[in-house]
C-alpha cells in the first residue's frame, strides 16, 4: 500500500524528533496510533458494509434463478400428470351414487353343538332394536 523503505522510515523519524522534541514524541505516537486504529476499524466497517450488500444482491439473484429453474420443473412435470389425472365429473346427486354395503356373512356358534350355523338361520333384529341375549 505505502511503499517506505527503511531509509524513509528513518528518515521520518529524525524529523519528527526534531519537529516534536524528543519529550513529546511518546505522546505523539500514542496518538498517531490512535487515529490509524480508527481510520483501520472505520475501513473494516465499511467493507463489511459493501461486502454485506453484495451477498444481498446475490443473493437475490440466487433467489430469481431458483424460483425460475422451479417454475420450469412445475410445468414440465406438472403437464404430464395433468392429463393422467383429470378428475372425473361429479354427479349432481351424490346419493345417487350411494349404494348400500351387502351384509356381512355372520357365522355363530351354538352351545348344544360346535357346528357353526349360516347368518340365515339367525333372525335378523331392525335397525334401532336392541338385541336381546336370548335372541343372539
Amino acid at each position: 500500500m505505502l511503499d517506505i523503505g527503511s531509509t524513509e522510515l528513518l528518515m521520518i523519524i529524525i524529523v519528527a524528533i526534531v519537529v516534536i522534541g524528543p519529550k513529546d514524541l511518546p505522546r505523539a505516537l500514542y496518538k498517531v496510533g490512535q487515529v490509524i486504529g480508527k481510520a483501520k476499524g472505520v475501513a473494516r466497517h465499511f467493507r463489511t458494509g459493501i461486502d454485506a450488500m453484495v451477498r444481498e444482491v446475490e443473493l437475490e439473484e440466487m433467489e430469481k434463478k431458483w424460483k425460475a429453474d422451479n417454475e420450469r420443473i412445475m410445468r414440465e412435470h406438472a403437464a404430464p400428470q395433468s392429463a393422467s389425472a383429470t378428475p372425473a365429473a361429479e354427479p349432481a346427486d351424490p346419493a345417487a351414487v350411494m349404494q348400500p354395503l351387502a351384509a356381512p356373512q355372520v357365522t355363530a356358534v351354538t352351545a348344544a353343538s360346535d357346528a357353526p350355523v349360516a347368518s340365515a338361520d339367525i333372525p335378523a333384529a331392525a335397525p334401532g332394536v336392541p338385541v336381546t341375549e336370548g335372541e343372539r
